[in-house]
């Protein structure tokens, strides 16, 4: 690609490849509309760029990979742009729209609650966090159905549009709030392999997306440190930081996720803790899973779209960390093991279905690229389109 960057004058550029796989056509496809993408939706005049070249793939085998790959495409562009825009233009109620959008689009059935349909859910865990922002909370669910599913699985992203902090502000040289805009990746992800989902339509496979969207903010009614707060299911938690808040909102989310009923699956993403980006980076999310058959087809499907992930420990022992003395659970472990006992606070709130949880804090939003990555909606796809194959 980098060679048909600089060819200036070139209108089009052939690309033969012999035995062309499908899988080949869309790995093509996703690598020359993403990499030629640029953003420039907040510039008064779009930047001088090299023009691309139109490409095409000349094979007598399957090019039948190439719409795919379109798809793909646009479901990840769509979460990098969620992810890129600041948060005065990405609220609450833009994820609300977007997943309308992708609904009306594509043939999704869509249920928006409001705060006071939360409240009769007892979303208090969720709600808390959202309680100081002047924007009111959007719990968005999207549902695909095909003909006669044999599998029901139900992907989770973090939806903050912005993380202050909270009471516990962050404040300081590399605190990187200005960069919190990024705190919705999760939910950026779970929306763009829906669209993608939407537009390829896998058999077999009902799938739910599911974001419990807010800001975390400051004000005389926001969340105090040392509050307690009763989640959908009874439990009660102290806060004993208010910027461990995206566990609150996964919280009731997990909840309403497995009393739908009869679901095979649950998989959440989130730019839950720093602690990841020490113990793996920026290349490479951390993946904790109750299942171990959840847990190889999640790490076969990022194997497959080049989108690294790592299984890591669900340490027993480190459960007593969040244990409460007034109260159920804390909302904080303690600065030992910080992703490790994130992934334990959430899974206290599923019962019995094989579920998944994947920290995206540094994938999400690469300090090297300096932009969003649209990290987890190929991977995601690929989990539900090989689960449709299986389950034929």
């Amino acid at each position: 690609m980098s060679s048909a960057q600089g060819m200036k004058g070139v209108s089009k550029v052939g690309v033969h490849i012999d035995a062309m796989s499908k899988d080949q056509a869309v790995s093509i496809t996703e690598g020359a509309v993403l990499a030629s993408y640029s953003d420039t939706r907040f510039k008064k005049a779009p930047e001088d760029k090299p023009e691309f070249p139109e490409i095409a793939l000349l094979s007598f085998d399957d090019v039948s990979g190439v719409p795919d790959g379109m798809s793909i495409s646009s479901g990840v562009l769509l979460a990098r742009e969620l992810v890129d825009a600041p948060a005065n233009f990405v609220t609450p109620q833009t994820l609300a729209d977007a997943a309308t959008a992708i609904a009306k689009g594509h043939d999704l059935e869509v249920e928006i609650l409001e705060q006071d349909e939360c409240e009769k859910l007892g979303m208090g865990s969720f709600l808390a966090v959202s309680r100081a922002s002047d924007k009111p909370p959007k719990f968005i669910h999207l549902t695909y159905k095909p003909e006669s599913p044999k599998k029901k699985v139900v992907i989770i992203g973090k939806g903050l549009t912005f993380d202050s902090g909270g009471y516990n502000l962050k404040a300081g040289i590399g605190s990187s709030i200005e960069k919190m805009k990024l705190d919705m990746g999760g939910a950026a992800a779970a929306l763009g392999a829906a669209k993608v989902i939407g537009q390829l339509k896998p058999e077999n496979v009902e799938v739910h997306f599911i974001v419990a969207s807010c800001e975390n903010m400051i004000s005389g009614d926001g969340m105090r440190p040392g509050d307690i707060i009763t989640a959908s299911n009874g439990t009660t938690i102290e806060v004993l930081n208010t910027d461990a808040e995206g566990r609150l909102t996964l919280a009731d989310a997990l909840v309403f996720a497995e009393n739908l009923g009869d679901v095979d699956y649950i998989v959440d993403l989130a730019t839950l803790t720093g602690a990841i980006i020490i113990s793996l980076g920026s290349e490479v999310a951390g993946m904790w899973s109750s299942s171990d058959e959840l847990s190889d087809m999640l790490m076969n499907a990022s194997g497959s779209t080049g989108e690294k992930m790592w299984r890591m420990p669900l340490v027993e022992e480190y459960k007593e960390m969040l244990k409460g003395s007034i109260s159920d659970l804390k909302n904080i472990g303690g600065r030992e093991a910080g992703s490790i006992t994130a992934a334990l606070f959430l899974q206290e709130f599923v019962k019995s279905t094989p579920w998944a949880h994947i920290d995206i804090a540094g994938t999400a939003y690469p300090g090297k690229l300096g932009k969003a990555s649209g990290y987890g909606v190929r991977t995601l796809y690929k989990m539900v389109s090989d689960l449709s194959e299986k389950a034929k």
